[in-house]
């Protein structure tokens, strides 16, 4: 893998939104992440619950024209836990949004297993990018017709219902979804995939896709969700599946404090010998590069990479 520049022409800004659904009679909160003018001087810390990020609120967008980048958060997840990911591609020319799902988030999970977040995750995702394009703030330099989604766990079935996918919920029905021709780009990251298992539940995705799996994922075992997703393609849809040694379901999160690594907190736990630390510094770049320059034809959907983690 040829590793992309450190180099970050931007500081970072943030703020948050609600996005409403008049459909559903409900908002949502979204946190914005975006380029601002560097100023030679280092962005302090801002604590956000368990995690922090160098970006400053409220802060002026940086003149340009930026593509959005939607983070859709693992099932009862947090989407604080991507910071590591957004702050990288807002310092590297990326508006990134981070909604947190309505009912189906650490703080209420009460819609988590039900046929209806499986309608609420994509239509939001849509939502959040139609908030972005409107957003006061963000509009003159918001460009979300190259969109693209990076899916966590839950989050992987997110992207691939926007981007085209057509999934059946366990009683067996269609499950309302519609898709987003702005999305060029996926990032599936331990995707949970089982609503798509059957020939067809892929062959409206054409955007391009990097699945990045775990090792030693017990819970999206990587083998199975890579092999679902590449018999469903297109074969002209570009693929690449990336295996990451000795990664858990959530090494994907960023490191939670010390005093929250406890045995019965699994989010914050990796397989034994696992650095998440260093893993987070290599993520947000390999993320960076598939993004900066997404395959424009296939590949060998059986060919399988592998991302250093030890740097």
């Amino acid at each position: 893998m040829t590793q992309a520049a450190s180099f970050s022409p931007f500081a970072v800004g943030f703020r948050q939104i609600e996005v409403p659904d008049a459909a559903h009679d409900l908002t949502f909160p979204v946190l914005l992440l975006y380029p601002t003018p560097a100023t030679g001087q280092p962005t302090a810390p801002y604590a956000l619950g368990p995690f922090s990020v160098n970006a400053s609120p409220e802060a002026e967008p940086a003149p340009g024209s930026f593509p959005v980048v939607v983070i859709s958060h693992g099932r009862t997840g947090t989407n604080l836990g991507y910071f590591p990911i957004a702050e990288h591609l807002a310092a590297t020319g990326h508006i990134v949004a981070l909604p947190l799902h309505h009912r189906d988030n650490y703080r209420d999970g009460s819609l988590a297993e039900s046929d209806l977040t499986l309608e609420l995750r994509p239509r939001h995702v849509t939502l959040t990018l139609d908030a972005v394009a409107a957003d006061e703030t963000l509009a003159a330099c918001a460009d979300a017709d190259r969109a693209a989604i990076i899916g966590h766990s839950m989050g992987g079935y997110t992207a691939l219902a926007v981007a085209g996918g057509r999934p059946y919920s366990q009683k067996g029905q269609p499950v309302n979804v519609s898709r987003d021709d702005r999305v060029k780009a996926l990032v599936l990251l331990a995707p949970a995939t089982f609503w798509y298992d059957y020939d067809a539940g892929l062959s409206g995705v054409t955007a391009a896709i990097l699945l990045l799996a775990g090792e030693s994922d017990n819970i999206t075992p990587g083998a199975h969700h890579a092999s679902l997703i590449r018999r469903s393609l297109p074969t002209t849809t570009p693929f690449t599946h990336e295996v990451v040694a000795g990664a858990g379901h959530y090494s994907f999160l960023a490191p939670f404090p010390e005093v929250m690594r406890r045995p019965d907190f699994p989010p914050a736990n990796d397989p034994a010998g696992f650095d998440r630390a260093a893993f987070q510094r290599e993520l947000p770049r390999r993320i960076a590069e598939f993004l900066q320059s997404p395959p424009r034809s296939a590949r060998d959907h059986d060919s399988v990479g592998s991302l250093d983690s030890t740097r």
